[in-house]
């Protein structure tokens, strides 16, 4: 089902907040640089996060190769644990263009426990995940991606088995390098729900084009690119969110 994008809940401001009582968005205050996931905060992060930290997009690999990697990653599977197994996929051809590995191959490569920081780990979804490549490999056989709208390539993206918003969204924006869209995960809803700038009732997926039309205003507002406010919020919650969340409560 194609989705549609939604109008800004409010107006873009064209002048950057900088005085801490100035309102991103209604009810969301700016705040100062040294107050923990304010939008000061987040600002101040954009602006001097280093580029290697965050630079996701896709300039030397394949399509294939960017889905399968983002199809391995998501809910439940770390980063690291995800790279790991999908080199081991890359090394073995998986990601060939016009080359279907049978689902049964697939599931073998992910069943094998993989070396990660120096301990062998397992893959939660072998099965699964096995399935859902396997089908995404053999329908990219036969797609034709219209890359010069960031939207309609989300919408074919997530058309793929196992595909939802957020995948299709990091798929979109790691091979496109676009900010018309935004990847939300539980990490980026946390640091909405501190900021107020989400409702606390919203979830994932359900929610997920009425909370990325916010996000980009609020990007757009503070004069950030959506894609690095994203890759930010994304790292900082992801590395020291529970103590960043404590020290701000405790403030």
């Amino acid at each position: 089902m194609s989705q549609k994008t939604l109008e800004p809940p409010v107006q873009y401001r064209l002048v950057a907040p900088s005085h801490p009582d100035d309102e991103v968005m209604p009810g969301v205050r700016f705040g100062r640089e040294d107050e923990l996931l304010t939008p000061a905060y987040w600002a101040m992060r954009c602006a001097t996060v280093d580029p290697a930290d965050i630079d996701f997009v896709n300039r030397h690999g394949t399509l294939e190769e960017e889905i399968g990697f983002c199809l391995l990653g998501g809910f439940g599977v770390t980063l690291e644990v995800a790279t790991a197994f999908f080199e081991r996929l890359r090394r073995n051809g998986a990601f060939e263009r016009g080359v279907v590995p049978p689902e049964a191959d697939l599931f073998a490569m992910l069943d094998e426990p993989a070396v990660v920081s120096g301990r062998p780990h397992r893959y939660r979804f072998p099965t699964q995940r096995a399935r859902r490549l396997h089908y995404a490999m053999t329908d990219l056989a036969q797609m034709k991606f219209d890359q010069a709208d960031p939207i309609r390539f989300r919408d074919q993206i997530q058309s793929l088995e196992g595909v939802g918003p957020k995948t299709a969204s990091w798929i979109a924006r790691n091979w496109l390098d676009t900010d018309l869209i935004a990847i939300l995960d539980i990490h980026v809803l946390r640091a909405g729900w501190l900021l107020h700038l989400f409702d606390k009732n919203c979830r994932l997926p359900r929610d997920y084009l009425d909370l990325e039309s916010r996000f980009l205003c609020f990007a757009k507002n503070l004069h950030v690119r959506a894609s690095v406010l994203d890759s930010v919020m994304w790292y900082d919650m992801r590395t020291f969110g529970s103590n960043l969340v404590r020290e701000r409560r405790a403030a």
